[in-house]
């Protein structure tokens, strides 16, 4: 008698539960557009920026004085993006990027008007990092800058920092919802690449993929060397993967874009989900399996 009233109690609040859980994961839509809050989530992108670069030009300061491994710097801020997201990625989006908030634009998922702002606070958070870690260290091993390794030419890191970006910007096309880096998957693949990257190719280029990155460290040590190499190829990168974001999932846009990487192409499909991403949105529909009397996912309502 006891078993039977626990499930029922339990089968009527995991529901609740699991839509509480997952706004803390994946933040409210209705938030992440609101003009009021254009405030908290230009904080957000300056304070995960500067955790970004604290701990990709730190490592890369501290690696170069011999403290720590090349392995420790270059997945450090795989690791760094990964919390990020999970903590903040439903607030902004955690694009942490100038070339993601424009590929985001040029897909159609991201309001032009607000990709100047995104930017920008990504160069003060890159800065200020940078800052917080002359005061630390004094102005040494270029503060972290990116850098074309030694024997390497400025144009095979511009080549590297492309080919690494389109990568990486299709590895967030296709995991973010809409233009937001949130859940344990999105994060998981963004931070895993980016690790996984600089594992191999920090020798080359060091392995940037992102002008606020860069930006920071050249700023404030005024070394700007082959700085051009860190804004073209993530830029030309960017691009790159937009096009394939195309080809694979079609346009963005859309109101499917809410689910991460559905690659429906199908106009049949898209026309069916697009209805259900509202209806969902509307709070008219509760997704299958968050329904308690919800009779099984292939039943017709």
């Amino acid at each position: 008698m006891t078993t039977t009233q626990e499930h029922t109690t339990l089968t009527v609040h995991d529901p609740q539960r699991a839509s509480h859980l997952l706004m803390l994961e994946f933040g409210d839509r209705k938030d992440f557009d609101d003009p009021k809050l254009e405030y908290r989530r230009l904080f957000s992108e300056l304070l995960g920026t500067f955790f970004l670069v604290l701990v990709a030009a730190g490592g890369g300061i501290l690696h170069g004085e011999g403290q720590i491994s090349l392995a420790a710097a270059v997945v450090a801020p795989g690791l760094m993006v990964l919390g990020i997201i999970l903590f903040m990625g439903g607030i902004s989006g955690a694009h942490l990027n100038p070339a993601v908030s424009l590929a985001f634009a040029v897909r159609g998922d991201f309001p032009w008007k607000r990709v100047p702002g995104y930017i920008i606070v990504q160069l003060v958070g890159a800065t200020l990092a940078c800052l917080f870690l002359l005061a630390v260290f004094g102005n040494i091993q270029h503060l972290g800058a990116t850098l074309p390794g030694p024997g390497y030419k400025d144009w095979q890191a511009f080549l590297m920092e492309v080919v690494l970006t389109a990568g990486l910007l299709s590895v967030i096309l296709g995991t973010a919802s809409a233009a937001q880096n949130v859940g344990a998957i999105g994060a998981l693949g963004v931070g895993g690449y980016i690790a996984l990257a600089g594992l191999w190719s920090a020798p080359v280029s060091g392995t940037s993929m992102n002008p606020a990155r860069s930006f920071g460290p050249a700023l404030v040590s005024g070394d700007w060397t082959a700085y051009w190499v860190y804004v073209a190829g993530p830029l030309a990168g960017a691009a790159i993967a937009v096009g394939c974001a195309v080809i694979l999932r079609g346009r963005g846009g859309d109101p499917i874009a809410h689910a991460a990487g559905s690659g429906v192409l199908d106009p049949g499909d898209l026309e069916q989900k697009a209805k259900l991403s509202k209806d969902i949105d509307a709070g008219k529909l509760v997704p299958p399996g968050l329904d308690p009397t919800s009779p099984g996912k292939d039943s017709e309502p």
